[in-house]
């Protein structure tokens, strides 16, 4: 199954998140097919930048995004 996720970036303690979609079989920051946007949440307010028009043709075409993915999304006004 394809999933909208959160793929971790950045150094020990100091996260940064990629969102991409990818098989729910690969590891969390492995193997991805497409990277959509980013959610920074070390900065006030967290900041998150999101490729909408990419989101919604995923999600058309049957990718599920996580809970984390889908709160991010309604906030950036996606959903």
């Amino acid at each position: 199954m394809v999933k909208i996720r959160l793929r971790r970036m950045g150094a020990k303690k100091n996260p940064f998140y990629r969102i991409v979609v990818a098989d729910s079989r690969f590891p969390r920051d492995g193997r991805f097919i497409e990277e959509i946007g980013t959610y920074n949440p070390l900065t006030n307010p967290s900041e998150i930048k999101v490729n909408g028009e990419r989101a919604l043709e995923w999600i058309k075409t049957g990718a599920q995004p996580t809970d984390t993915v889908k709160a991010l999304l309604k906030k950036a006004g996606v959903l």
